[in-house]
């Protein structure tokens, strides 16, 4: 009997952190969730980091970590930067697709903190073994695409029946990302059983710009400003003007 990829080994990325701008925003907290086969217990690395910013209290509020605990507690950000880089570039060597919820922000903010910190790139560290990313938010979106309502992680994880223990810890959300792509593939079989996570990435980039455009064309109706980036599952660098 043949196992299916989404019952196979996986690998789940989760970060917390001083807010929503990937360009501006610190990483606080970050977990990296390794799981061989559907049943079997996952193997969990939790890293904790002092960001060198205040956290505001709105992200506090979040996740729970405040500047007291994390100057206590957490390390500096330039080795775990590379800690993170290197674990995540393992797990490409190793075959396991990467799980990470709404993969442009966790995996932009990683790159610009290596940009910020070693003077890298995750590019660097994944050049001889691209990533192989498997996004929930984009997956559900695309193969449940009429259905209403917010896809977070904590409504994807009731759509699934996933159950989420301690909502905003990194570890937890990541465990939880991973059951969700579990549970879409098993939901989906029909559509996803004969593409492979590479073909499935190479898809997703393509489906996450056509939904940006969507959501770019509703902010126009609205009359909202914002901008929404068509960039999977990575924001290019921004370039500033000379």
């Amino acid at each position: 009997m043949t196992t299916h990829w989404y019952e196979g080994p996986l690998a789940a990325f989760d970060t917390e952190t001083t807010g929503v701008d990937v360009e501006e925003d610190r990483i606080v907290s970050a977990a990296l969730v390794v799981q061989d086969a559907v049943g079997m217990r996952p193997r969990v690395t939790r890293w904790l980091v002092n960001p060198g910013i205040p956290v505001p209290p709105a992200a506090t509020a979040v996740h729970g970590l405040t500047d007291d605990h994390l100057q206590r507690n957490g390390r500096w950000p330039s080795p775990v930067m590379e800690e993170l880089a290197r674990a995540i570039a393992e797990q490409s060597a190793a075959g396991r697709p990467l799980v990470v919820m709404n993969a442009p922000f966790d995996l932009t903010i990683l790159d610009r903190e290596l940009r910020r910190h070693r003077a890298s790139s995750l590019a660097r560290y994944t050049e001889h073994v691209p990533l192989c990313v498997l996004d929930p938010r984009v997956l559900d979106k695309h193969l449940d695409r009429y259905r209403k309502g917010r896809r977070t992680l904590t409504d994807l994880c009731e759509q699934y029946g996933v159950v989420l223990d301690g909502a905003h810890d990194a570890a937890a959300d990541a465990q939880a990302a991973m059951e969700v792509v579990r549970a879409v593939g098993r939901r989906f079989t029909a559509r996803l059983e004969r593409l492979t996570p590479a073909e499935l990435h190479t898809l997703q980039a393509v489906w996450h710009a056509a939904q940006a455009r969507g959501l770019q064309a509703w902010f126009a109706r609205q009359g909202t400003p914002e901008a929404v980036d068509p960039a999977w599952p990575l924001r290019p660098e921004l370039r500033t003007a000379a």
